[in-house]
């Protein structure tokens, strides 16, 4: 199945250079020795925490799809630096992003955005992040990470609600002064409702809804905020229609109960695929039925697409899929987006100044990068290739899975965001450690949980050359005969 895209796209997607540049591997490589790594890695230990390092990038050697790093190990990138990386390694268009003189006095000066802005700004914000904003939503806040994204969120959810309830009324005295000791009423006990599973990063309030990994959150102090079950879907989903049903209806009875019983919520955040927590999804329809539940309680409808949004889902915003009758509340982002923050509704913008504020409130930079990338996802159909190339590497891992029944299972995914299950952990931390032996470099989440977070520039060639090494590992791993 050939990936919509010629030209300089297919050169690009195939890990070459175009115009007559040097044609990179189809096919990761490892020499299993890493002396490089291993100083680099003494060098920086030394003087910060190395704890998550795999290996030093050489980013000047690495091309397209493909990671080489420091010790010359060239591997097939499904990791993209936690999905952060949309259009690979030296592409061209975001080369020129520096290259340009006109892009000089952006580079060399980072602007107190909430105080002064560069000229254009409102233009540059309209010809990127408008252009592809959510369907209803027309006002953006620019942020510097996901977490950021999100915790600013709550505040502006918290913010809208404090307004709401004044009734257009003025602070009172005795607001200001009691929030300035930590006490109510100025600073109220809300809260935000979270599921078990979810991650939303690693500021104290996102903190207090990630309900993914125990070592995130432990030795945190952590606000009492309420927690909903997420659907543990069974799969595969048309033989199990009847039994996914009842577990989202359960799930939602669950939310319902909490949002009844507690009027100091005034929020709900969920990931459209929650992806630290195991690449756990749900129907359309079970989103739907939370965004209802929501507006029936008056709670701020929070999607979390730090991780789905721009394109990889096989739509801009993996929200998309649900049909809502109405734009969410909010919409958070980053990662692949290259600068972070939120679309939200009017009612939500607060209306004081530096209610929601910091100094650099995002980085013009990384929205000339954007500008980059959004070039890429139209002239190329970046979003059609990621639905091919999810489709194509979909029907590949679900064939080995009725291959070797036990070994593979729980396939699911939309676009390139796929993931299966290994039998076990030790089952797939081997299965890991054995692709990127052959030159494959693709992240786990979960506890047996084995996800793709490619590039958009990610085609069916290179989910073929992942295919055949993610067999190869299964059969020996688990001491199978190839059928």
């Amino acid at each position: 199945m050939a990936a919509p895209m010629c030209g300089e796209g297919a050169c690009l997607a195939a890990g070459k250079l175009p115009r007559g540049g040097a044609r990179w591997p189809l096919c990761g490589h490892t020499k299993r020795a890493w002396p490089t790594l291993l100083a680099m890695k003494r060098d920086l230990e030394a003087i910060t925490d190395t704890g998550g390092v795999k290996f030093f990038v050489d980013f000047e050697a690495s091309r397209g799809n493909f990671v080489t790093d420091v010790d010359g190990n060239t591997l097939l990138d499904l990791y993209s630096h936690i999905a952060s990386l949309p259009i690979g390694y030296n592409n061209p268009h975001m080369l020129a992003v520096f290259q340009d003189p006109k892009n000089l006095s952006l580079l060399a000066h980072r602007p107190a955005l909430g105080n002064a802005p560069p000229a254009g700004w409102a233009q540059r914000l309209s010809q990127t992040l408008l252009s592809v904003a959510p369907k209803g939503l027309a006002h953006v806040q620019t942020m510097m990470c996901g977490s950021c994204a999100n915790e600013n969120a709550f505040k502006a959810a918290f913010i809208a609600a404090q307004e709401k309830k004044r009734h257009g009324a003025a602070h009172s005295q005795l607001e200001l002064d009691s929030c300035m000791v930590n006490q109510a009423p100025g600073s109220p006990g809300l809260k935000i409702l979270g599921f078990h599973g979810a991650f939303h990063g690693r500021l104290f309030g996102c903190l207090s809804t990630t309900h993914s990994k125990a070592i995130h959150k432990l030795d945190i102090p952590a606000f009492d905020w309420p927690i909903a079950r997420f659907p543990a879907l069974k799969y595969p989903l048309e033989q199990n229609t009847e039994a996914n049903t009842k577990e989202e209806a359960e799930c939602l009875s669950e939310v319902e109960v909490i949002l009844k019983g507690d009027d100091d919520i005034k929020g709900l955040i969920v990931e459209p695929i929650q992806a630290e927590g195991g690449d756990n999804h749900a129907s359309p329809a079970f989103f739907r039925g939370l965004q209802a539940v929501c507006e029936k309680h008056e709670v701020a409808f929070i999607v979390d697409e730090v991780q789905t949004g721009g394109g990889a889902a096989g739509r801009f915003w993996a929200h998309e899929a649900w049909d809502l009758p109405s734009p969410p509340d909010f919409v958070t982002f980053s990662k692949k987006m290259q600068i972070a923050g939120y679309y939200c509704k009017e009612k939500y913008i607060p209306t004081h100044a530096y209610r929601v504020f910091n100094t650099w409130m995002g980085d013009p930079v990384r929205l000339l990068q954007l500008e980059a990338v959004l070039k890429c996802v139209e002239e190329y159909r970046l979003i059609e290739n990621a639905q091919v190339t999810g489709e194509y590497m979909k029907a590949g891992v679900e064939a080995l899975a009725a291959s070797y029944p036990g070994k593979v299972c729980n396939v699911r995914g939309q676009g390139t965001l796929l993931a299966f299950d290994a039998p076990t952990t030790t089952d797939r931390d081997a299965l890991i450690l054995a692709l990127r032996m052959r030159g494959v470099d693709i992240p786990s989440c979960g506890d047996r949980t084995i996800r793709c977070r490619p590039g958009l520039f990610f085609t069916p060639q290179h989910g073929k050359m992942f295919l055949d090494a993610l067999e190869a590992v299964i059969v020996s791993h688990f001491c199978l005969v190839k059928p």
